[in-house]
C-alpha cells in the first residue's frame, strides 16, 4: 500500500463528506447515531469474534494485562456502546446556534453562530469503544473525522467501522463522512498530522509520548493535553472531614486517569492535625506517600519527594505531598509544576476560594470538591472527546461544543456602510 496515496484518498474523500455531514439537520444526524447503535446490535456476535482475534494476538505479543482490560470487549462493554449512541444522540446540537446577537448603531444585527470545525484526525490506543465514540461526537457535531486505533485493536475496530458506515448509509449520509485506518503502518499517521488541506484539526488521545510526537511533528492543529498533574491544596480555613474525603477520593477513586490528584499540597497551621489521618486512610488503600521534609516529620511512613516527584503524573498508588505556608506558596507550587489540567482548594473561605478560581491557571479549577470531577460526563456535556490543557479554542472536558468554533453572522436588511 502506497501510504501517502492512501492518506491523500481519505483527506479527499473527508473533505467531500464535511460538507455534506455540516449541512445535515439534527434530525438526520440522530437518526444515523441509532442506526450506528442498531447495527453494533446487530453485529454483536462479529464484534466480540474480531475482539477475541486482538486479544489473542495481544497477549501472544505479550501485551501487559492493563492493555489487554482497556482492550478486551464483552457483552457489557457492547452494550456500553449502544448506550453512549443513544446518550449522544439525546444531547442538544450545538451546530447552527446564534448567540451574543445585538444591534449595533448602524443598524445591523451582530452575532455568533456555532459551526463544525470540518474534518478532525483522531489518534488514540487500545480501546476499540473510542472508535464509536469519536465517532458519534464528530458525527453530532456536524464535522467528518479519520480515526486511527492501535495497530492492538485493528479487527475490532474494523468491525465497529462497518457498523458506522451502515447506520450512515441508511440515513443518506456519505459513508465517508468516518472513515477507520485499515492499515497499521505508523507512516499513516505521520501523513495524517501533516495533511492541512484536507484536516482541519488533531486529537491525540493515548500515553505522553504518542502526544508529545504529535504535538511536535503536526502541522494540523492539535488539541491536547500531555500529563494530568493535578493538585488538591487543603487550605487553613478547611473543614476537615470535607478535606479528609476530598483527599482520598481525588487520589483513590481510580489511580490511572489524568484527572487524579499526584499532589497534595496543606497549609502548615493545618498540617499536623489533618495530616496524620489522611495518610493513615491513604495508606490503608496502598498508597505510597512521598513528602517534603516538614510532612516526614509528621508522616513517618512518607518517603522524600524528590524534584522529580513534584513534576510527575504517577499514574499509580504513590501520592507527592507537601506542606506550604499558605495559599500564595501552595499557588506559587501550582504555577511551577503544575500540566495545567485540573487542580482543588478544599476551605470554608469565600475570599480565599474565589482568590484560588481567579489565579490558578489550569483548565479545570475547583473549589471543595475531588480532582476525580473533570470529566466531560460529570459536566453535563455527554461523552468527551478528550482533555484540553491548550489555551485557544476548547479548554477543559472537549464536548460536542468544542468540536465546533464560531464565525460571526450579521443581518441587515439593505445596511450600507456610510
Amino acid at each position: 500500500m502506497d501510504i501517502k496515496q492512501y492518506m491523500n484518498q481519505l483527506g479527499r474523500q473527508a473533505r467531500v463528506a464535511a460538507r455534506l455531514v455540516a449541512a445535515a439537520d439534527t434530525g438526520v444526524k440522530n437518526r444515523a447515531l441509532l442506526a450506528i447503535a442498531a447495527a453494533v446490535d446487530a453485529r454483536r456476535d462479529d464484534i466480540l469474534t474480531a475482539n477475541a482475534k486482538d486479544v489473542a494476538a495481544g497477549e501472544a505479543a505479550g501485551l501487559d494485562a492493563a492493555l489487554l482490560d482497556r482492550l478486551a470487549l464483552n457483552a457489557a462493554g457492547i452494550a456500553g456502546i449502544i448506550e453512549g449512541l443513544t446518550q449522544v444522540a439525546a444531547l442538544a446540537d450545538p451546530v447552527g446556534a446564534i448567540t451574543d446577537l445585538n444591534y449595533r448603531p448602524s443598524g445591523i444585527q451582530v452575532g455568533k453562530m456555532r459551526v463544525p470545525l470540518g474534518v478532525i484526525g483522531i489518534i488514540y490506543e487500545s480501546r476499540p469503544n473510542v472508535t464509536v465514540e469519536a465517532a458519534s461526537l464528530c458525527l453530532k457535531s456536524g464535522n467528518a473525522a479519520i480515526l486511527r486505533g492501535g495497530s492492538e485493536a485493528i479487527h475490532s475496530n474494523q468491525a465497529l467501522a462497518a457498523c458506522i458506515r451502515e447506520g450512515l448509509v441508511a440515513v443518506g449520509l456519505p459513508e465517508h463522512a468516518v472513515q477507520v485506518l485499515e492499515t497499521t503502518d505508523r507512516a499513516a499517521v505521520g501523513e495524517l498530522i501533516t495533511m492541512p488541506e484536507y484536516v482541519d484539526v488533531v486529537v491525540p488521545r493515548g500515553g505522553k509520548g504518542l502526544i508529545e510526537r504529535i504535538a511536535r511533528d503536526a502541522t494540523v492543529t492539535v488539541i491536547k493535553h500531555l500529563d494530568g498533574i493535578c493538585h488538591v491544596y487543603i487550605d487553613d480555613a478547611a473543614d476537615a472531614e470535607k478535606a479528609l474525603a476530598i483527599a482520598v477520593n481525588a487520589k483513590t477513586h481510580r489511580y490511572g486517569t489524568c484527572n487524579t490528584m499526584e499532589t497534595l499540597l496543606i497549609a502548615e497551621s493545618r498540617a499536623e492535625e489533618l495530616l496524620p489521618a489522611i495518610a493513615d486512610a491513604l495508606l490503608a488503600k496502598g498508597v505510597e506517600l512521598r513528602g517534603c521534609p516538614r510532612t516526614r516529620q509528621i508522616v513517618m511512613a512518607a518517603a522524600e519527594a524528590s524534584e522529580e516527584d513534584w513534576a510527575t503524573e504517577y499514574l499509580a498508588a504513590i501520592l507527592s505531598i507537601k506542606v506550604v505556608a499558605d495559599v500564595d506558596e501552595a499557588m506559587n507550587h501550582i504555577a511551577r509544576y503544575s500540566s495545567a489540567h485540573t487542580e482543588s482548594i478544599v476551605t470554608e473561605n469565600y475570599t480565599t476560594g474565589r482568590r484560588f478560581l481567579r489565579e490558578v491557571d489550569s483548565s479545570s479549577v475547583m473549589i471543595n470538591a475531588s480532582t476525580r470531577f473533570a470529566d466531560g460526563f460529570e459536566y453535563g456535556l455527554g461523552a468527551e472527546i478528550g482533555i484540553s490543557t491548550d489555551k485557544i479554542h476548547a479548554r477543559g472536558p472537549v464536548g460536542l461544543e468544542g468540536l465546533t468554533s464560531q464565525k460571526y453572522v450579521v443581518l441587515g436588511d439593505g445596511h450600507i456602510r456610510r
